[in-house]
C-alpha cells in the first residue's frame, strides 16, 4: 500500500493544479454543526437517503417538498405515531414514491431518533461525537439499530449531513484492491478493518479529512 503522497501525486498530475484538485473536494461539517442541526432534519435526510436508494436523485429530491408535508416537517415525535392505516393511505398519495416498505421506514427511524435522544439529548450528539478514526462503527451503528440504512446507505446518508467519512463506491473499492488493502467490497469486520486504517494513515500523513481523501482515491480510477 502506497503512502499519501502518492495519492496527492497522482491527483495532482490528473486535475493540473492544486487549486483545480481543491475545489473538487468536499469540506464536512464541524461538530458544532452536526450537534446544531435539528432532529428533524436528521430524520428527513435519513428518509431522503432511503427514497434514493435506487432511484434517481433529481425525480426524489423534486417531490421531496410533499414528503416534508406529508411526513410533519419530519417532527419524530410527531411521525413515530403515524399508524398502519395512515401510512397505507399515503400509499394513495400520488405526489409521493409510493413504496410500503419505504414509507414504513420513517416512523420506524423517527422512533430511533427519539431513542438516540432519550439517551445523547439529540441524534446530533451522536454524529458529532463518534470518532471518524472508527467511522465504519458508525455505519454498523446506524445499520443494526435504523431502518434500512444497511449498504452504502449509512455512509452515503453520513455524507450528506456533512459528518466525515468515506464512501466505498464501485470506483473507491476498485483503488483499494489495486492498492492490495482488499480484494473485494468490504462487507466482513476484518475487510472494513482494513480500509479503515488505510484511511486512518493517509489522514494522519495529510491533515485531510475521510471525505477529501476518498474521493481522491476514487479519481485514481481511469475509466
Amino acid at each position: 500500500m502506497r503512502d499519501y503522497k502518492w495519492l496527492h501525486a497522482f491527483c495532482l498530475n490528473r486535475f493540473g493544479s492544486a487549486r483545480a484538485l481543491e475545489a473538487r473536494l468536499p469540506q464536512p461539517r464541524s461538530d458544532a454543526e452536526l450537534r446544531a442541526l435539528s432532529d428533524d432534519r436528521y430524520l428527513s435526510l435519513i428518509s431522503l437517503r432511503i427514497f434514493r436508494a435506487g432511484l434517481k436523485h433529481s425525480l426524489v429530491d423534486a417531490k421531496w417538498p410533499a414528503f416534508e408535508q406529508a411526513f410533519f416537517g419530519f417532527d419524530p415525535e410527531k411521525v413515530v405515531l403515524m399508524g398502519a392505516e395512515r401510512l397505507e393511505n399515503l400509499m394513495q398519495d400520488t405526489r409521493l414514491i409510493r413504496h410500503l416498505g419505504k414509507l414504513k421506514s420513517v416512523p420506524r427511524n423517527a422512533q430511533f431518533i427519539l431513542d438516540v435522544r432519550h439517551e445523547k439529548g439529540s441524534f446530533g450528539t451522536l454524529i458529532a461525537d463518534w470518532p471518524v478514526t472508527d467511522i465504519v462503527g458508525l455505519w454498523k451503528y446506524l445499520a443494526k439499530h435504523g431502518n434500512q440504512l444497511g449498504g452504502l446507505s449509512a455512509p452515503r446518508f453520513l455524507r450528506m449531513v456533512g459528518k466525515d467519512t468515506f464512501v466505498p463506491t464501485d470506483d473507491v473499492v476498485a483503488a483499494l484492491k489495486a492498492q492490495g488493502v482488499i480484494d473485494k467490497a468490504p462487507t466482513s469486520l476484518k475487510d472494513l478493518a482494513a480500509v479503515q486504517a488505510v484511511f486512518n494513515q493517509w489522514q494522519a500523513e495529510s491533515g485531510r479529512p475521510l471525505c477529501q481523501l476518498s474521493v481522491m482515491l476514487a479519481h485514481t480510477v481511469n475509466h
